[in-house]
């Protein structure tokens, strides 16, 4: 294991944890400003760096998730009560051991993410935070250009990992090298390895134990010879004879550029990242060993002189195969999220065989929705070239300059989710061929207690009224949406097309929670509110949820308690109060308060009751906590007399009053409430409603009972009080889910399950004229011919950005939404098989895309990684990198055959 050295320097033992973070930060900014090719960056652990950022922003109240850059971090917010860190150790990023190869020097883990598991540090705050803690080990990576035009700046955390192979005697070394090295560095190393004399020597690009190519251009990088990770690279010593008899395989060797410090494996993407340096300066990442796939991108294209749009001109590494649809798409610099959507459409069966006939007679060129047909032609010239004869990979600038054009957010060479690009894609060529050269207007009717059939197909019909294309036909289903108001119990039913479904995942990084709201001011009656917030977030998150949520006024503010046996266990007022300490069966309470008064304090009504039959008069010790209790402010700079709390919780409880007391005109009687003071006496409030109340001086609290009289409560309807709901509600069927493994049906079945809209897209109840937190249930009703899954891996908001990694076992054949199909009429099985999906890995900001796909006529499957395409078993498809699914419908003649009979399933043509 590399040596790591854990004692704390004492440089910094005269600055403050302020004074600390100021330096850093100053450094940081200059370091940022300055940063270019060839820099040093210093992976440290994100664990400890963590614990620093707490440390020196203890005091400071902004939100650590918000900052983006290094210097922003710096000036992070922390807690009061960390102690300073101890020194620095990296260990958690290296294998336990060394490689037996030293040639591959220290190996950190494969599977690191930037802002999860490391973060890169500019050489000089490195030397800084070094100086001051030690520690250790020292990991350096170097800063590489990158994209198209070689102007994007990313850290090579991930270099090239590279098995040597010397034959004919058959020894093996690994070694780490940058992609941006040459080939006569390469060689070089070869040779030093080795103990091999350079004229002795041909290396050969030996990828999957072929030889493909003569690596004899020494100026070459290796990224643009495409190299991958992990490949094999053939080191052939040949004697003279063999040599000159080869052709000249190199008698001498002119090496170019110096050696510079090598770090570890390849970088997928370059690309911003949340934890992104100098305005993009990023982290590269390579493939993870238990992918067993090569994850190796940014492909190195020819110069402009010699580029060509003809498939068949380009100059490229062939792709490996020779089968028909086996042509790979040249990286352009972090298009590998176009590419991987694109083959998946491309060997869409439908799709292909459309695009390969005359489709010109459909393009709408006049639709104002559409890109005049521009798009569809690009995509149609493009597919054609993908299944023309040849191996020569494609270069897709004509495709990706129209998809800037019409989709400035895809222009750059930036990552993107290849998730939205496919739905910008159908949706463009959709009415780029819409049939409908003029849309109807057509308002829908409501479905005034109709069938939902004659609902349904009504909706269909006007939808195919002004949208019929190829892409309606293929991809195109219907589901039936149901919104129900919480409050006047409105139901509204519509039936709606979609495109795809997003199927949501297990998230275990957030967490629902129900909170019940009160207001003090007793303009409404108390309701349950739940809202979605990090799992491992605080107080705050739960707070701003809820504001959005409840529709907060610009003069209210939100005060959050945990409620615990009729009484208030304690006031969550601290905004840093970790939401892991509230458990799911705690109850919550959040009360609408003005935020307008500032010297106040607390008035809190605590309910009592007697037992049932028991005499309205009885001592104070005969009444029991009951309810919910109530809170409202009272400002200390105002005389407040007995009579000013009869008013107060007489207009708190106001909502509450049963309606023949509110029609009344008599007036209503002064409460029984009684006022605790500083010697926890009781005071009568009943009497003497002038006397002025002395406010504790002490306490931040003014503790007020009610006696619920059995003639009071025939007064007010205090049910709203009772059984409050449980921060979260298992189900039987949750815990049944929750103990199995995560399958594709269970990511449906949450889809399709009823739950409360999210606070932004709270629904207009029509009945009550008001924006409503309504529950939604959606359940599927038309399945089209191919039905597209996208497993929603990608989480965002203000103060978060995360990937699920969760394995999703989905269902390569017989995947069957028979009984998620809610109209009854079709009685035919609804089955489909699996023959497209993209992955993605790695991180958000840097990860790198590839497709899995199943060549029809041939039965079997392909991975496609931009330009390099190779054979895989169908076992290998499943993988915690899925992201889209493609299904595509298997005809069955006969509605009831079972499971285990195949002679009668046909996929079906269209």
């Amino acid at each position: 294991m590399a040596e790591v050295s854990m004692c704390s320097s004492s440089s910094s033992s005269e600055l403050t944890p302020d004074e600390e973070r100021i330096v850093i930060r100053d450094i940081a900014l200059t370091a940022e400003a300055n940063s270019k090719e060839g820099d040093t960056f210093y992976l440290i652990t994100q664990r400890w760096w963590q614990h620093w950022i707490e440390y020196v922003n203890r005091d400071e109240p902004n939100n650590l998730n918000d900052a983006s850059s290094l210097s922003e971090h710096c000036d992070s917010v922390g807690t009061s009560t960390l102690k300073r860190p101890s020194g620095i150790d990296n260990s958690d990023l290296i294998y336990d051991a060394t490689s037996e190869d030293s040639n591959a020097g220290t190996e950190i883990h494969d599977t690191l993410l930037e802002g999860r598991d490391y973060v890169l540090l500019p050489h000089e705050v490195w030397n800084q935070l070094h100086t001051w803690y030690g520690g250790g080990p020292t990991l350096a990576r170097k800063v590489i250009s990158s994209g198209l035009s070689q102007t994007e700046l990313t850290v090579e955390v991930y270099p090239l990992r590279l098995q040597l192979l010397m034959m004919p005697k058959g020894d093996r070394s690994t070694i780490r090298i940058s992609k941006k090295e040459t080939i006569g560095e390469l060689h070089r190393r070869a040779c030093e390895i080795f103990d091999l004399k350079a004229e002795q020597v041909c290396i050969w690009d030996f990828y999957g134990r072929q030889k493909h190519a003569l690596m004899n251009d020494m100026d070459k990088t290796l990224d643009d010879a495409n190299v991958q990770m992990d490949q094999d690279i053939l080191v052939e010593v040949l004697n003279h004879a063999n040599a000159i008899g080869s052709g000249g395989c190199m008698s001498s060797v002119q090496y170019n550029g110096s050696l510079e410090k090598e770090a570890t494996s390849i970088l997928v993407e370059p690309s911003k990242s949340s934890l992104s340096i100098a305005g993009g300066l990023s982290a590269s990442k390579g493939a993870s060993k238990s992918y067993n796939t090569e994850i190796a991108q940014s492909q190195s294209l020819p110069s402009p002189a010699r580029e060509s749009d003809n498939a068949h001109g380009i100059v490229g590494v062939s792709t490996r195969g020779s089968t028909g649809g086996l042509t790979g798409l040249l990286n352009l610099g972090n298009t590998c999220f176009m590419n991987s959507a694109i083959q998946c459409l491309v060997h869409t069966p439908e799709f292909a065989r459309y695009f390969r006939e005359d489709y010109h007679q459909e393009i709408n060129w006049q639709n104002p929705l559409g890109m005049v047909g521009e798009l569809a032609l690009a995509f149609g010239e493009l597919l054609r070239k993908l299944w023309a004869p040849g191996r020569t990979p494609v270069a897709p600038r004509p495709f990706k300059a129209k998809l800037a054009r019409f989709a400035p957010q895809f222009s750059g060479y930036n990552q993107h989710d290849s998730q939205e690009l496919l739905a910008f894609l159908l949706d463009g060529l959709h009415e780029d061929l819409n049939r409908v050269k003029h849309k109807p207007y057509i308002k829908s009717r409501d479905a005034d207690g109709r069938p939902d059939e004659e609902v349904a197909d009504e909706y269909w019909a006007n939808h195919i009224a002004r949208n019929d294309s190829i892409i309606v036909d293929v991809c195109q289903g219907q589901y039936k949406s149901t919104l129900v108001c919480p409050v006047c119990n409105k139901v509204s039913v519509t039936f709606d097309p979609f495109m795809y479904l997003s199927l949501p995942l297990q998230s275990t990084t957030t967490r629902t929670m129900t909170v019940t709201v009160f207001t003090c001011d007793g303009s409404a009656l108390p309701y349950a509110c739940t809202v979605t917030v990090p799992k491992q977030g605080r107080c705050r998150d739960l707070i701003q949820a809820l504001t959005g949520a409840c529709s907060l006024k610009h003069n209210e503010k939100l005060l959050l308690v945990e409620i615990h046996n009729h009484l208030i266990q304690r006031f969550l007022e601290d905004p840093l109060i970790s939401l892991s300490t509230i458990k799911d069966d705690d109850h919550l309470v959040a009360y609408k308060t003005s935020k307008l008064l500032k010297k106040t304090k607390y008035l809190q009504l605590m309910h009592r009751h007697g037992e049932q039959g028991a005499s309205d008069k009885q001592t104070s010790s005969g009444w029991k906590p009951y309810g919910t209790p109530l809170v409202s402010l009272i400002s200390c700079d105002d005389e407040i007399t007995r009579g000013n709390i009869q008013t107060m919780v007489q207009k708190m409880l106001s909502p509450m009053l049963r309606n023949d007391v509110t029609n009344s005109k008599a007036a209503l009687p002064k409460l029984p409430l009684q006022l605790v003071d500083e010697n926890n006496a009781f005071i009568d409030l009943l009497m003497e409603q002038e006397k002025i109340i002395k406010l504790p001086s002490t306490s931040t609290a003014i503790l007020i009972y009610i006696d619920w009289s059995q003639n009071l409560l025939e007064k007010y309807d205090t049910h709203y009080l009772e059984n409050l709901p449980e921060v979260f509600k298992y189900g039987p069927v949750t815990k049944k889910a929750r103990s199995e493994p995560l399958s594709l049906y269970t990511c449906l079945e949450a889809f399709l399950r009823e739950e409360p809209l999210v606070p932004e897209d709270m629904w207009y109840c029509p009945q009550c004229k008001e924006r409503r937190q309504a529950s939604k249930k959606l359940d599927l009703w038309r399945l089209p011919e191919v039905l597209v899954i996208h497993l929603k891996r990608f989480s965002y908001s203000r103060s978060m950005k995360h990937k699920l990694e969760t394995f999703v076992n989905f269902p390569v054949h017989d995947f069957d939404v028979t009984h998620y199909v809610a109209n009854k009429n079709n009685s035919q099985r609804q089955l489909y098989e699996l023959y497209a999906l993209t992955n993605h890995y790695g991180s958000m900001g840097s990860g790198h895309y590839t497709a899995h796909i199943k060549l029809l006529d041939e039965n079997k499957w392909y991975s496609f990684d931009d330009s390099h395409i190779s054979p895989i078993n169908e076992e290998d498809v499943k993988s915690s990198a899925a992201y889209v699914l493609f299904y595509r419908r298997v005809k069955t003649e006969d509605a009831n055959v079972s499971n285990g009979v195949q002679d009668n399933i046909v996929f079906s043509q269209k």
